[in-house]
Parts: C-alpha cells; structure tokens; sequence
C-alpha cells in the first residue's frame, strides 16, 4: 500500500458513520443498503451514499439479487486492516513546553490503560466470541489459537496434535482457494491483546462450528455463543479448557 493508498483508505474510515458500516461488515455476512442504514441509526440515503464511496475505493462489494443489492467487505484483508486498527494503543497527548518528564509518563501510563479499560468495557459476549469477517475472535478463538498454532520465528504453524484435533471438527485438508490465501495466518485480537488464527484454516473452522450448531449467533451483531454441543465438541478435541467449561450460566450457555 503506497502514500497515497494510506490516505485514501484513512480519510475514508476516519469518517464515524463509514466507521461504524464496515464494523457492521465485519459480521462476514452480506447486508442491504435498508439493513446497515437501520443499525447505523442513519438515514437510506446516507448509508447508501457512503457505501457507495467504499465500493469505489475497493473496500466493499456488491451483489445484486433480485430487487436487492448486498454489501460485504471487499475481502479478508479488508477485514484484518480493520481488526487491527481497532487494537492500535490509545494516542498519548503531544508533549508541551513545561511538561515534566514524569508527567508524559503519567500521559503514557494512562493511556496504556484507557485502551485496556476500553477493552473491559465491551460486551461480555463479544469478548467471549465474535466473527471477525469469516473466523473467530475474542477470548474462545485465542484459546484455540494457542491449541492449534505454534509461532516459529513469527511465522504460524500448526502444532502437533493440531490436525487430529481439527479433523474432529470437521475441519480437514484445507486448500486455500485460488493459492492467494494463506492456510494460517494469525491475527491480533483487539479485545485481548493476543492472536487468535485466521486465513483458510480460521475460516474453515468457523464454518465447521456453525453449521455443527456448537456456535450458534446472538442478536448483537458479530458474537456467538458456545452451545452445549460446542462444549462437549471442544472438550472431546483438546480436552477439558475453562472456555469450554465455566461456571454455570456463565456466557449464557444453553443447548
């Protein structure tokens, strides 16, 4: 991405309404125009206005569908970008003449915290699971991350007892489609700090989860939940993990 790439995309999400439209995207399903205007609180014309201006610059697409026209992010780099600038620290207010070092560090300290207490502040059940674009996210998916993958020298791959595990799943033999996509990919978690896997493998294994019902979505947009199902599936795969089995009524889990 050159210079001026940078500042197109960063004039674009730098705007809150066309903020908060890919943010609805990042569920990884496709929306029409009616049903990202009415999550927005904005008005059809608007959110259609700026829809508009992310499909010119390549950040969404669309399909038509009858009398409909369905918007999703334009793809998974669109959506790390994304992931990614919502893990970016807190900006520390600029130093000025007659600011102490000691209290730039207080500025420092404070924001370090300010972006932790901000994480605290999201929801529950977003920080236990969400989609982020078609894999998993929040403190479930960095637990399977930290199952599945080991990190050589940056560089993810799948641990030892990984594939068997995956393969109880349902996830197996992952072939990244038109070779462009890598099989692991990690990608950091803006709620926990840590990396929870993408690429083909993450996608899959999302997939894998929903259609089994041991995922099922809530109603606030993005999060899932672990359905009774999905504890004795995950148990059975790698073992008892506190994830997998919290205290009663814990993550509102239900068959």
């Amino acid at each position: 991405m050159n210079g001026s790439r940078i500042a197109e995309v960063g004039a674009l999400v730098g705007d809150p309404t066309r903020a908060q439209l890919l943010t609805l995207l990042l569920d990884g399903r496709a929306s029409t125009v009616g049903e990202l205007a009415r999550a927005s609180h904005v008005a059809l014309s608007t959110a259609s206005e700026h829809l508009g201006r992310l499909l010119d610059a390549g950040l969404v697409e669309v399909q038509a569908q009858g009398r409909h026209r369905f918007y999703r992010l334009a793809g998974p780099e669109v959506a790390g970008l994304l992931e990614a600038m919502q893990a970016l620290p807190v900006p520390v207010p600029a130093s000025a003449p007659g600011i102490s070092a000691g209290r730039r560090a207080g500025h420092q300290a404070a924001a370090g915290s300010d972006a932790l207490q901000a994480a605290s502040r999201t929801p529950s059940e977003l920080r236990f699971a969400r989609t982020c674009y078609d894999h998993l996210a929040g403190s479930l998916a960095v637990a399977l991350h930290d199952l599945l993958i080991t990190d050589h020298d940056g560089t993810p791959e799948l641990a030892p007892a990984a594939p068997a595990a995956l393969a109880l799943l349902g996830v197996s033999d992952i072939r990244p489609a038109g070779g462009r996509r890598p099989r692991l990919r990690n990608c950091l978690d803006w709620s926990e700090r840590r990396p929870h896997l993408a690429g083909a493998t993450g996608a899959a294994l999302l997939t894998c989860l929903l259609d089994a019902g041991w995922l099922a979505r809530r109603r606030t947009p993005r999060a899932v939940r672990l359905t009774r199902a999905g504890q004795q599936a995950l148990a059975a795969a790698f073992g008892p993990h506190p994830c997998w089995a919290p205290a009663a009524g814990q993550h509102g889990l239900r068959s």
